[in-house]
C-alpha cells in the first residue's frame, strides 16, 4: 500500500502483482512401442474376439497405463473403452494385452497417466484382429509370377519379420521380384470373412524340401542347387539348417496360436530333375516333409495346421510327377497336413512364357489364388462355427 498526494488530495493506492497467465499444457511424452506395428494383423482367437499384445518402454513417471481400440468391428460394434495394461513405475519396459472384437483396421491408442493427467502417449493407426497365414515353399509360393498384383481391399498386409505393410507384390519376406497369388488370395478371404488378413511369406525360389530341413537331418542324394546342404560323408549330405532356422523363428515370433495355418507349395525341385541322382523318390519326399512339419511344430511349441499342395510341374511335356504327387497325398493321409490345391492342373496359358514356363501367368496367378481359397475357406468356416471341428495331430512314427 502507498499514500500519494495528487492535486492537493491524498490517495491510498493499493499495489498488487499482476495475475499469472495460465500455464501452458505440457505435451505428452512419446511412448515407444515394439508391438503392435502399423498394419499388423493379430490372429483372432474365435470368430468374434481376440487379443492384441502391446509392449514398449515408458520413460516418465506414471501411475496408470491403458490402451483402447478405436474403429468399427466386423460385426459393426464399437470396440471397448480404455483397458488397463501391466505397469510398475520402477520398471520402464512393459508387455500386456487387451481384448477386442474381430475386425479392423483399428487405431490403437495408448496413454500413461499420473495424478489424472496424460504424461505419455502413442498411437498405431492400423491394427487388426483377423486371420494370419504363413506361406512357404519354392518359387510359385513366392514372387515369380508374370504379373504383379496389389490388394484391392486394402485389408491384406504382409510381414517380413521386421515390418508390416500392405500386401502389394512383390510380397516382402519371400524371394523374387515379380507377382504372386497372395494379394488376391488375401482379398478373397477378407471379403468372405470381413476381417483383415495377414500374410507371412517365406517362399524361396528353386528350393528342395531338403534345404528346408533342420540342421543335421541327413539324406542320400543332394538337391540340384546345393547352397543349403553340407557334405558329411561319401554319398551322404545333410541340411545346413539356415532356412529352417529363419522359418521357425518367424513362426515362433508370432507366438502360440499366432497364425491360422502354414500353406506349403513346393515339389518342382524334387521331381524329375535332369540328373537322376538329384531326384527324390516319393517315399523320401514324404518322410522328409513329415520330419519338417514335426520339427517345426516342436520348435514353435504348438501343433500348427499345415496345408500341403500337390505340385510337381516342370514344362508342358512334364506336367506332373506321380511319385511326388502321391507323396504329398500321403502326407495328408498320414494326418500330418490338410489337402492343399492341385496346382499341376494349371497348364497352358496359365504358365508364363506363353505357356512354356514353370511360373504362373496373370491368369495362372488368379486361378492359383482361387484354388487356395477354395481349400482354406471351407475348413476355416467349419472351425469358426464349430460345426465340424478339425484337429491336426502329429502321429507317432
Amino acid at each position: 500500500m502507498t499514500i500519494a498526494k495528487f492535486l492537493g488530495c491524498w490517495f491510498v493506492v493499493l499495489l498488487t502483482q499482476p495475475a499469472p497467465l495460465p500455464a501452458a499444457e505440457t505435451a505428452p511424452a512419446p511412448l515407444p512401442l515394439s508391438t503392435p506395428l502399423d498394419y499388423q494383423v493379430c490372429q483372432r482367437a474365435t470368430a468374434t474376439t481376440g487379443q492384441i499384445t502391446i509392449s514398449g518402454t515408458l520413460a516418465v513417471p506414471a501411475d496408470r497405463l491403458e490402451a483402447r481400440l478405436v474403429g468399427t468391428s466386423a460385426s459393426g460394434e464399437q470396440p471397448a473403452a480404455w483397458q488397463p495394461l501391466p505397469h510398475d513405475p520402477r520398471v520402464p519396459a512393459f508387455r500386456g494385452s487387451i481384448a477386442g472384437p474381430a475386425g479392423g483396421w483399428y487405431r490403437l491408442e495408448l496413454r500413461a497417466r499420473k495424478d489424472g493427467a496424460v504424461v505419455a502417449a502413442a498411437t498405431v493407426e492400423h491394427v487388426a484382429l483377423g486371420e494370419v497365414f504363413v506361406i512357404a515353399g519354392q518359387s510359385n509360393s513366392a514372387n515369380y509370377g508374370e504379373e504383379r498384383n496389389n490388394t484391392t481391399t486394402g485389408r491384406v498386409a504382409a510381414w517380413d519379420g521386421k515390418t508390416w505393410r500392405l500386401a502389394n507384390d512383390p510380397i516382402p519376406g519371400a524371394s523374387g521380384e515379380g507377382g504372386s497369388f497372395m494379394p488376391r488370395f488375401g482379398d478373397t478371404l477378407a471379403n468372405h470373412l470381413h476381417v483383415p488378413i495377414g500374410l507371412v511369406a517365406m517362399g524361396i525360389g528353386a528350393t528342395s524340401v531338403r534345404e528346408w530341413l533342420p540342421a543335421g537331418v541327413r539324406f542320400t542324394n543332394p538337391p540340384t542347387i546345393v547352397h543349403q546342404v553340407v557334405t558329411v560323408g561319401p554319398g551322404e549330405w545333410e541340411a545346413s539348417g539356415r532356412i529352417y532356422a529363419n522359418f521357425a523363428a518367424r513362426m515362433k515370433a508370432l507366438g502360440p496360436n499366432g497364425f491360422r495355418a502354414v500353406l506349403w507349395h513346393q515339389g518342382e525341385s524334387d521331381a524329375h530333375q535332369s540328373a537322376a541322382d538329384r531326384t527324390l523318390s516319393g517315399d523320401d519326399y514324404r518322410q522328409l516333409l513329415e520330419k519338417l512339419i514335426t520339427a517345426s511344430r516342436q520348435e514353435i511349441g504348438w501343433s500348427a495346421p499345415w496345408f500341403v499342395a500337390q505340385v510337381s510341374y516342370h514344362v508342358p511335356t512334364d506336367t506332373g510327377d506321380p511319385a511326388i504327387r502321391a507323396a504329398q497325398k500321403a502326407v495328408w493321409d498320414d494326418g500330418f497336413a490338410l489337402p492343399g490345391p492341385d496346382t499341376d492342373s494349371l497348364t497352358g496359358e496359365r504358365r508364363d512364357g506363353h505357356g512354356q514356363g514353370v511360373h504362373l501367368s496373370a491368369l495362372g496367378l488368379r486361378e492359383h489364388s482361387q484354388l487356395w481359397a477354395d481349400k482354406v475357406l471351407p475348413w476355416l468356416d467349419r472351425k469358426l462355427t464349430n460345426a465340424a471341428p478339425v484337429t491336426i495331430a502329429t502321429p507317432a512314427r
